[in-house]
C-alpha cells in the first residue's frame, strides 16, 4: 500500500511558476512509475507527465517545454515544476504511483492549481 500526499498548489498569474511535490510513504518508490494527472471542471482526468524509477520521462504535448517532472528516490518524492503557466492549466492536480510489475495504482488526494489571466 502506498500513501501519496501532494503539496504546492495555489493561485498564480499567467506566465508564473509553481512546483508541486508528491510525498510517498508505505513502500519503496523505486518499484513505481510516478505520474502527475490533472482534471479541470467538466473534463476527464488527463495525463500530464510520468517519470520512471530510472528517471526517464514523458509528458503531454500541451505541457512540453513548460512542465518538468522529476523524482528523488532517496526522499520518496516526485515533483512537477510548472513554468510559463496558462489559464488552461487550471485544474486539480493528482499524483499517481503505478507499480511496475503488478500495475497496482495509487492516487493522492489532489491539489488545486489556479492560473489567473
Amino acid at each position: 500500500q502506498v500513501q501519496l500526499v501532494e503539496s504546492g498548489g495555489g493561485l498564480v498569474q499567467t506566465g508564473g511558476s509553481l512546483r508541486l511535490s508528491c510525498a510517498a510513504s508505505g513502500s519503496n518508490l523505486n518499484l513505481y512509475i510516478m505520474g502527475w494527472y490533472r482534471q479541470a471542471p467538466g473534463n476527464q482526468r488527463e495525463l500530464v507527465a510520468i517519470v520512471t524509477p530510472g528517471c526517464g520521462t514523458n509528458s503531454a504535448d500541451l505541457v512540453k517545454g513548460r512542465f518538468t517532472i522529476s523524482r528523488d528516490n532517496a526522499k520518496n518524492t516526485a515533483y512537477l515544476q510548472m513554468n510559463n503557466m496558462k489559464p488552461e492549466d487550471t485544474a486539480v492536480y493528482y499524483c499517481n504511483a503505478r507499480q511496475r510489475i503488478s500495475s497496482a495504482k495509487y492516487w493522492g488526494q489532489g491539489t488545486q492549481v489556479t492560473v489567473s489571466s
